[in-house]
């Protein structure tokens, strides 16, 4: 059987100074720290046979996939599967501390944690995310793709994966930015799943990770 691996590479960091949840909203691209980080995945994938590269739609996505596919001389595909998924406070300032959570006109909207109630169902984030891992894997067969993507499909998708409950503690999630989750393939069936920081020294810069509020 032939061994592919997918490395699924969450975007670097976003420049939004209103500090709003931006989701699928256009016109948020890469700060001049998210470009950087950006440059620092290539680096990281530099030594590894790359022959497929796919981003979600986003302008964050496609901006991080540039220096890949320039670096490996390949074209960037776009993957609507890989895009954000939608939220009903995109558009809103809200995080964990700020109070828009204990606020009775939104209780109606956090109703259903499992689901959930305020977004994309995470087995239909889970569903989508995993085609387009299977899609990759087919393109690239006996060498590596990489997909950009955004931090809670890529995570739902791990954890769909390694076959754990889909819903989780958002403040526990292992997807930096810029940081890479591969899965590793025995010819259809995924045997393990790899994660790395090539961007790791940039990070403790990063506004957005002290935040906590990238997507």
């Amino acid at each position: 059987m032939s061994k592919t691996v997918v490395h699924v590479l969450r975007h670097g960091e976003v420049y939004n100074p209103d500090q709003i949840l931006y989701g699928r909203l256009p016109g948020f691209r890469l700060s001049e720290l998210g470009v950087q980080m950006a440059k620092a995945a290539a680096q990281g994938l530099a030594e590894r046979e790359i022959e497929h590269v796919v981003a979600s739609p986003l302008e964050r996505a496609q901006q991080t996939a540039e220096p890949i596919a320039a670096q490996f001389g390949l074209p960037v595909g776009v993957d609507e599967r890989l895009i954000e998924s939608a939220n009903w406070f995109e558009g809103k300032k809200v995080s964990p501390g700020d109070g828009s959570f204990r606020d009775p006109r939104n209780w109606w909207v956090l109703r259903d944690p499992v689901t959930p109630s305020w977004g994309e169902a995470y087995r239909v984030i889970a569903e989508r995310m995993f085609a387009a891992v299977h899609a990759a894997r087919v393109a690239a067969e006996g060498r590596e793709a990489v997909l950009v993507s955004h931090q809670l499909p890529i995570w739902t998708l791990r954890r769909y994966v390694e076959r754990k409950r889909l819903w989780h503690d958002p403040r526990k999630r292992q997807c930096g930015l810029a940081s890479l989750t591969s899965f590793h393939f025995d010819g259809a069936k995924v045997a393990g799943i790899g994660y790395s920081e090539p961007a790791a020294h940039l990070i403790a810069l990063s506004a957005t990770a002290r935040t906590a509020k990238g997507a």
